[in-house]
Formats: structure tokens, C-alpha cells, sequence
């Protein structure tokens, strides 16, 4: 055994040629996975249909808040009618800098393979620098997932920010924090959405019953919220063909309303394009002006789940479907109410139902309710991604995702969040119950994604779109005066309501941030307990046990190295199966991984040992399906290994190890990706082995997991004992298992218990 060892070290330099000729096609499968993207070329018909579907996906939730508006910017009445203009100028200026420049013609196009929100910007800065807080990349996942290869220059301003990233792991965990509490807000936003849209629009209601009790409306609310909630499960591709009519008669009715409310009413109202009135409104108005900015930026609200909801439609149709419906209704409808309320100042309250005409009242409650529900579906199904992409990238626990739709692979319904967000949902209705509060809730939730959303971005921007750092100065600097301005006046009111989000997102932090840390902390356990390949070598082919014939899949989280799981089962049975595979399960940066690009299959130790490792990487959006292709494609790819080994055998070893130190040694292997081109011509060599495979595999399969308990280590501060022995254990317990996860079959289940001390 020591000869042949040391035999196979002499070839360093052969395992160096063979290791460069396999990976040589690596780069035109990095190519293929770069370019899966990219704005195709639509026809005009064909961007046009797009455009209107997108109304229903993605701008519900902006559409609606004409209906609750002009009450959040003056719940106490007005006083003066010019305040009305000075507001009205503050919400055009509004939409017109966050939502048409900021969203849909710069932040839309900081798109992950066409995904959008917080989580997507995050895995571009990880592909384009180190920040990745779970060490478990490779070389080959770097040449996947990197979509841009252009040297960055050492003295520019993008490698000084990057390398200033990368120097220290507090750096990584601030990003990566900024990055969850962005997350949490939106799930707030999932919940706060269709409490103060579904209750404005029941409010309607009472405009033509005044004497109506509250309670009523609040009961109408309660009962849509709970048809809202349990529809769910149907995806929104089962009704989304309702969405876009809905809400595009919804945009064509408010816009239409506004024109003849403008001319009925106030044509002077349109001076309120001029800025000057802006400034008029601060300085008539003083510190109640500041404080009305929390009601005004309810007009902006909608544009992060239009920027979450972005996988469904190209950048190109969003941009269209804005510019041409959304936005000029939107300022028309808002234009419309502010020359209404010129004339009519008392009807702040219900400004909306009010300036209706009565000829279209009861259409127009009932258009308002279903766009309501519409805006409502467009952030919980945000939500419903948000939560797959935090899951896939290590910082949610397990939860079961359910894919509703063949179509579209962002479609997907996650049903112990839904009904967490229905509860906390009616919660907030009906323990709120006041309309303004809600929309301090709202607001507060909207502006801190907003600006967690500048600050990803002003990275984005150096780091992947190699800005001048000049122009990366102006964009955060002019959005967050802005940004930063509405956050001052949201704090204001956050003893009338804006406390509700908060204490919503502590706890989704509070859970996330855990779960990533026990994460991580296990990750980095199994890596400092890897087991010594001397060790391995040193058992002999048998590794001093008998051999019984099947297949032993061992998943773990390491993607190099042989797990401890694997000594700890070894060292306590007497026997193993004839040929062993480490299956390790990876997602990585990038929304999805291709089929043909997926497995990455090596052989660990001498061919007489029959062990190999699996890596099956996937995209955060991709998702695991009840069904035998993952074992089936996972032999398929073996079989391949050792057909494309067996070829290269002439040219190069493709065994090499590093049996040096005490420390921990790893097998280094060939890593092959495998090609479906491959001669069929088969060696006597690959013949006898590919037979023997065949024959393990019909003696049986077993899936061999790690029954995990994670403790603190003893001496931990107390922070980490309550964190880890208490609510990352709590939360361990109650989310789904690995088996479940991977659709493992019981009568073909081994869980190995161990212990982690962390």
C-alpha cells in the first residue's frame, strides 16, 4: 500500500495536466450559465401582452393606495386648502424619484437571472466578492456562477471596496445582517399589505350606510383575509388570469375619476408640478409637515414587491407597463382627489369613495375590493420567494415548498408561512383596528427596505456594474436624503402603530439570524472534524470491516474531505456497504442551476476502496420534486465518471493524495463535470467496475443521515447557551427534516446520531 502511495504522489505533475484538459470545458459551461439571462428581443405584440399581464403581478400593490392616502397625510383634518396642493406636489415628486427612476429604471435592472429583492442582490455581491459568511464554495462553483470575468484593476476604487469587504468576517455578518433585516421587513410587508388594503377598500361600505358600525367592516375585512389566505394553495397561476384585467380596469377607472374630478372640481390643482409648493407646504405647516412625509410615503409603497415579484416578466415589459399605465394613472387619480378635496376638505376621511361619481359607486367598491385582494396576492407570493431564497441560502429554517405551477418556476406556495402570515394578519386587523395606525405600520416597514435596498445597491453598482465611484456617490447620496428624510418622519409615529412591524421583523431576525449562526457553526464543526485520509488509507479496501454487498449514500454538508459522520459509523459497526458515496447537497449563489450542469461526481481514494463523492448543487429558486430523478440522475452521473476516467487513464492518474502532518488531510481528486458527448467505447477496467456498481445497486440503497443534536460548548457565554441550546435546538425540532427535505423513502433511512459542539 505505502508503494503504491508513494507511486501515485511521484505523478503530481500528470493529476495537474488531467485535472487542466477536464476542467477545460467548465468555462463554456460557465459561459452557458452566464448568458441563461439575458433581455431577449420581443415583438411589439409580444411586449405588449406582457405589459398588461405584469399589472396583475406586479403593480397591485402600488395601484391601491389611492384608497388610503390623503387620510394618512392628514388625519387630523385639513386646515388649509393649499396644504392639499403642497401634498399632492410631494407625492408626484415622490413617485416620480423612488418608484419610476430608483425602481423600474435602475434597481430592476440590478436583476439576479431576472429575480429581484433583497436576497438576489445579495448572491450577485457574493458571486462578485467574498462575502459569503458559509465557507463552502469551490473552484468549479466559482467558474459556474460568476457571470463577469473582467479583471478588476488593483488600484481602483471597486477592488479597494472589495477587498475592504472581504478583510474581516464582522464586514460579511453586518452585510449579511443588512441583508436579513431588509428580508424581515418585507415579510412585514406581507402582512401589513392586505390588512391596510383589504380594510380600505371594505371601508367603502359605509360612505352610502353611515350609521354602520366599525366592527362590521372590520368583519368583511376578516372574512376576505381568511378567502385570501386559503386560496393560497392554488398558486397564483391558477387565477393570475383574472389579475391583469382586474387591475388594469382598475388603473383605467381611478385615472378616468381623477380627470373628472380635475375638471369638475380644481383645474389648479395641476400647479402642483411646480416644486415651489413643496417648500410652501414645509414652511406653512412647519412639524406637522415633517410628520405628514410618514402619509405621503404611503403613496410609494408596492415598489418592493414590485422589485420581489420581478421573475415572472422581462425588465423591458415592467418599464412599459409603468411608464405607459401606472404612472399617469396614478397621478391622475391623485390629482383628482386633491381637486375634490379643494372643494371639500371635511371628506379627508374617505377622500377615495367621496369623489366617486354615484353613478359608479357600487362597480367601483367592488373593482376597488378584488384589486385590493390582487395587491394583496402580489406580496404574499413575494413573500413566499423571499422566504425559499433566505431558506436555500442557510438563513430560514426547513419548510416545506410546494411548486404550483409547471409554467413558472417562481411560483411557489409555502404553507406554514401563509398561515403564520394569516394570523399575525388578522392579529393586526382586528387588534388595530384604526386605518391610520395601520398605514404607520405600513410605513414604517416600506421606508427600511428601501433603505437597506440603497445600500445593497450602492455595492451592486461597484462591484458588478463597475461604476465610477463618482456616479456611485450620487445615486445613495440623493436617495437616501430622501430615503432617510421619510425614515425621520416615520419615527415620529412610532407609538401610533409604527412599533408594530418592528417588533414583527425583531422576531423574523431574531429567528433567521440563529438559524444562520447554528448554521454556520455546524458547517464549520464537520469541517474541523473531518477525518484524516491516512486514517482511510490505513484501513486497507475493507476499511476494517466486511463489505456487504449495496450502495451507502452518506450525505453531508462538506463538499471536500470525509465527513466525521462516516468514522462515527465505522467505528460502530461492524460492516459497510461495498461501495460508498458522500452526497453533498449545496446551494449556491445564482437563482438556478441547469440540469446538465448540476452533479459533480470524484473518486475518493484507491479504485479497490469504491468510494466516491457527489456534489449536487442547486440555485436558490431550485426546488426538490417528489420523484426517483434525483438518485436515478445521481447513478447516471457515476456511471459517467468512470466511463470518462477509464479514458483518461492514458493520459494521466486520476488518484492523488496528500498524506502529509498531522493535520487534517483531504483526498484530491479529479473533479470532473460530466458531459453527455462521451465516447461509448468502454475499457475491460470500466466494464468490471460499472458491473459491480450495477450489482451493489441491486442489492440495495440506503441513505445514511446524521441524527444531529448541536450543543454549546462548555465555558460558552450565556448569549450563545440560550441560543443554541434553546432556540436554534427549539428550531431544529420543530422544522422539517433532511429526509423529508429530500423526499427519502423510511424502509431506506439510517440516521446516525452525533453529537456537534459548537
Amino acid at each position: 500500500m505505502e508503494m503504491d502511495i508513494n507511486e501515485e504522489i511521484e505523478k503530481e505533475g500528470g493529476i495537474w495536466a488531467l485535472e487542466q484538459k477536464i476542467d477545460q470545458p467548465m468555462d463554456e459551461e460557465a459561459g452557458r450559465l452566464k448568458n441563461m439571462y439575458r433581455e431577449k428581443t420581443f415583438s411589439v405584440l409580444l411586449l405588449l401582452r406582457l405589459a398588461f399581464q405584469s399589472l396583475g403581478v406586479v403593480y397591485g400593490d402600488l395601484g391601491t393606495t389611492p384608497l388610503y392616502v390623503f387620510y394618512n397625510i392628514f388625519p387630523k383634518g385639513i386646515d388649509d386648502p393649499e396644504d392639499v396642493v403642497g401634498a399632492l406636489s410631494l407625492i408626484i415628486y415622490s413617485l416620480t424619484l423612488v418608484p419610476l427612476i430608483k425602481y423600474v429604471f435602475i434597481v430592476c435592472r440590478a436583476n439576479d437571472n431576472g429575480q429581484g429583492g433583497t436576497f438576489a442582490l445579495y448572491s450577485l455581491l457574493c458571486r462578485h466578492a467574498k462575502v459569503n459568511t458559509i465557507p463552502n464554495q469551490h473552484r468549479t462553483d466559482e467558474e459556474l456562477t460568476t457571470y463577469s470575468r473582467n479583471a478588476i484593476h488593483k488600484q481602483s476604487f471597486a477592488a479597494k471596496t472589495k477587498r475592504w469587504l472581504e478583510a474581516h468576517t464582522f464586514k460579511k455578518n453586518a452585510l449579511l445582517l443588512l441583508v436579513l433585516v431588509g428580508t424581515c421587513m418585507v415579510i412585514g410587508d406581507g402582512i401589513l399589505t392586505p390588512a391596510i388594503s383589504v380594510l380600505s377598500a371594505s371601508g367603502g361600505i359605509k360612505i352610502n350606510h353611515p350609521g354602520m358600525s366599525n366592527d362590521i367592516v372590520i368583519l368583511v375585512s376578516v372574512i376576505i383575509l381568511l378567502g385570501l389566505f386559503s386560496m393560497q394553495h392554488y398558486g397564483p397561476d391558477k387565477v393570475g388570469w383574472l389579475f391583469a384585467p382586474i387591475v388594469l380596469l382598475w388603473f383605467l377607472l381611478i385615472g378616468g375619476i381623477g380627470i373628472y374630478n380635475i375638471c369638475k372640481h380644481d383645474t389648479g390643482v395641476l400647479r402642483a408640478f411646480s416644486p415651489m409648493y413643496i417648500f410652501h407646504y414645509f414652511k406653512r405647516r412647519g412639524k406637522n409637515g415633517w410628520i405628514s412625509l410618514g402619509g405621503i410615503m404611503l403613496s410609494i409603497t408596492g415598489t418592493e414587491a414590485l422589485f420581489a415579484d420581478l421573475a415572472h416578466f422581462p425588465v423591458s415589459a415592467i418599464q412599459l407597463a409603468f411608464t405607459v399605465v401606472v404612472f399617469p394613472c396614478l397621478l391622475l387619480a391623485y390629482c383628482g382627489q386633491a381637486a375634490y378635496l379643494m372643494m371639500n376638505k371635511e371628506h379627508v376621511y374617505d377622500a377615495f369613495y367621496r369623489s366617486i361619481p354615484d353613478g359608479i359607486y357600487w362597480p367601483m367598491l367592488i373593482i376597488a375590493t378584488l384589486a385590493a385582494i390582487v395587491a394583496s396576492q402580489a406580496t404574499i407570493s413575494a413573500t413566499f420567494s423571499i422566504i425559499k431564497q433566505a431558506n436555500a441560502l442557510g438563513c430560514f429554517p426547513r419548510v416545506k415548498v410546494v411548486h404550483t405551477s409547471k409554467k413558472f418556476l417562481g411560483q411557489i406556495y409555502v404553507p406554514d408561512i401563509n398561515w403564520i402570515l394569516m394570523v399575525l394578519c388578522i392579529v393586526v386587523t382586528v387588534g388595530i383596528k384604526n386605518q391610520s395606525q395601520i398605514g404607520n405600520a405600513y410605513g414604517t416597514a416600506v421606508v427600511v427596505v428601501m433603505v437597506v435596498t440603497t445600500f445593497i445597491m450602492t455595492f451592486v453598482m461597484l462591484l458588478v456594474w463597475r461604476c465610477h465611484w463618482i456616479l456611485v456617490s450620487i445615486f445613495p447620496g440623493l436617495l437616501l436624503l430622501i430615503e432617510c428624510t421619510y425614515f425621520s418622519s416615520v419615527l415620529f409615529k412610532l407609538n401610533q402603530g409604527g412599533w408594530v412591524p418592528l417588533v414583527i421583523a425583531g422576531v423574523f431576525l431574531l429567528v433567521m439570524y440563529i438559524w444562520h449562526y447554528g448554521t454556520v457553526k455546524c458547517y464549520e464543526f464537520e469541517m474541523h472534524s473531518k477525518v484524516s485520509m491516512a486514517w482511510i488509507l490505513g484501513l486497507g479496501t475493507s476499511l476494517g470491516l466486511v463489505r456487504v454487498p449495496g450502495i451507502g449514500l452518506v450525505y453531508t454538508e462538506l463538499a471536500s474531505g470525509v465527513p466525521h459522520i462516516f468514522s462515527h459509523l465505522i467505528t460502530n459497526l461492524s460492516a459497510i456497504h461495498s461501495v460508498v458515496v458522500f452526497v453533498c447537497v449545496k446551494y449556491l449563489p445564482v437563482y438556478t442551476v441547469p440540469e446538465d450542469e448540476r452533479f459533480l461526481v470524484k473518486r475518493i481514494g484507491p479504485k479497490n476502496f469504491h468510494m466516491f463523492r457527489c456534489v449536487a448543487r442547486y440555485g436558490y429558486h431550485d426546488l426538490h420534486k417528489k420523484d426517483d430523478d434525483f438518485e436515478r440522475k445521481l447513478f447516471d452521473n457515476l456511471f459517467l465518471f468512470i466511463r470518462l476516467e477509464s479514458m483518461m487513464e492514458g493520459c494521466s492518474d486520476s488518484d492523488d493524495y496528500s498524506v502529509c502532518g498531522s493535520g487534517q488531510q483531504t483526498a484530491r481528486s479529479n473533479e470532473v463535470m460530466l458531459s453527455e458527448n462521451e465516447s461509448d467505447t468502454l475499457s475491460f477496467g470500466e466494464v468490471d467496475e460499472r458491473e459491480f456498481l450495477i450489482s451493489c445497486r441491486a442489492a440495495g440503497v440506503v441513505h445514511i443521515m446524521g441524527n444531529t443534536v448541536v450543543t454549546a460548548r462548555q465555558g460558552s457565554r450565556f448569549y450563545k447557551r440560550i441560543s443554541i441550546d434553546y432556540v436554534y435546538a427549539f428550531l431544529r425540532k420543530i422544522c422539517r427534516e433532511h429526509s423529508v427535505i429530500f423526499y427519502v423513502p423510511h424502509e431506506t433511512l439510517l440516521n446516525v446520531g452525533q453529537v456537534f459542539y459548537v
